[in-house]
């Protein structure tokens, strides 16, 4: 099996007129079966007339131009017509002009430019075709080649139809790709707003409390501003090597830093994990939950009692993040409001549940459930 779909992935590989000279190949050795011959499509009254020199060149015409009959659609049709014409006059009446319906529908398929002036003289050209092959007393009538000629118009109009069919395939790969674009800007997106503002959130919160601070407490701050830099940086390259193929792009999910970083920024945090943490998307999106809660918590209820609580089941991770109303917010950095409303669209697309609330007490309440084994 593995054979096989090696070979038709290096035939598919090859240029479309390699892939095309089979089947004009098919159509040419048969028209020179002695047993085959004057057994073709026969269009009028005119007498059959035994293989030739003459013969043999005009199933060449009809036969080998169906090898260019996607990259040269418009070519293919005028030498295959003409050989068509000259199998018919001449009375040959060879298989080869099945090549006429082919090149009709691939002309309808590929041909980009000059469509409506290739239907007409096509059509123009059949007129004159049709008075040379009528004779004086037609077998036919004029219902005959009428009937041949509508028969020629559906053929074009399939070809058509197979244009239009393969224009829509290739818009909505388009548009798939285009969505397929904007949802990952999106997510990039989301993921730079929960680094960069947690992180600069405690480092602003930090940095106000070092005014007040001397000696070694001032030191202890500072180390600790630049210790949270030193996190934003290694959550942005690694949100960075997402975007190389090359690179690892497994998720981090260590709460624990998140809950000792919001310590050292001053605010009180009880945290509870229970369960064994998971991989992949659903770990990250947990993650990114506490995340967002503790930078809210810093921003608007600096010194506030905060509980994270993590549970980790088989089937779903429980995220809640409680802060009380006391405390005082920080001095303002800015904010955009994508935080909660992103990680609702992210866990919801997860299949989760994604929900804030008020307390009696003036508190928030940040509580988020996420399906476990969730694919990325």
């Amino acid at each position: 099996m593995i054979v096989v779909r090696r070979s038709a992935d290096r035939w598919w590989r090859f240029d479309v007129t390699v892939r095309d000279a089979p089947l004009a190949l098919v159509l040419l050795l048969p028209s020179l079966i002695p047993a085959l011959q004057n057994n073709g499509t026969r269009l009028g009254d005119v007498p059959d007339r035994p293989m030739d020199a003459l013969g043999l060149a005009v199933v060449a015409v009809e036969c080998l131009p169906l090898i260019v009959r996607r990259r040269l659609p418009a070519a293919c049709l005028a030498l295959v017509s003409t050989g068509f014409a000259l199998d018919q006059l001449h009375g040959y009446h060879t298989v080869a002009g099945t090549a006429l319906p082919i090149a009709l529908i691939s002309a309808g398929a590929h041909l980009d430019r000059w469509r409506w002036t290739t239907a007409i003289v096509a059509s123009a050209a059949y007129v004159p075709l049709a008075i040379a092959l009528s004779g004086p007393e037609p077998a036919e009538g004029v219902a005959g080649f009428v009937s041949f000629y509508l028969a020629l118009v559906l053929l074009w109009g399939i070809g058509s139809r197979l244009r239009q069919s393969r224009a829509a395939e290739a818009e909505r790969r388009l548009h798939a790709a285009e969505t397929a674009r904007i949802a990952e800007r999106t997510r990039i997106a989301r993921e730079l707003h929960d680094v960069v503002t947690h992180h600069v959130t405690a480092m602003v919160v930090q940095t106000e409390a070092a005014r007040y601070l001397t000696g070694d407490r001032l030191d202890q701050a500072l180390s600790t501003v630049t210790d949270s830099g030193r996190r934003a940086i290694t959550d942005l390259r690694q949100l960075l090597d997402v975007l190389d193929p090359q690179q690892d792009t497994g998720q981090r999910s260590d709460v624990r830093a998140l809950v000792e970083q919001a310590r050292q920024a001053g605010q009180p945090v009880e945290y509870t994990e229970e369960g064994r943490p998971p991989t992949g998307t659903a770990g990250a999106t947990a993650y990114r939950v506490v995340q967002e809660a503790l930078t809210n918590a810093l921003k608007y209820a600096h010194g506030s009692r905060t509980s994270v609580l993590v549970r980790h089941g088989n089937r779903e991770i429980t995220v809640e993040v409680a802060t009380d109303s006391a405390g005082s917010p920080t001095a303002p950095v800015g904010g955009s409001g994508r935080g909660l409303a992103g990680l609702r669209e992210r866990v919801g697309g997860l299949g989760g549940e994604f929900r804030t609330a008020r307390q009696e007490d003036g508190g928030f309440v940040v509580h988020a459930r996420i399906p476990a084994g969730s694919a990325s």
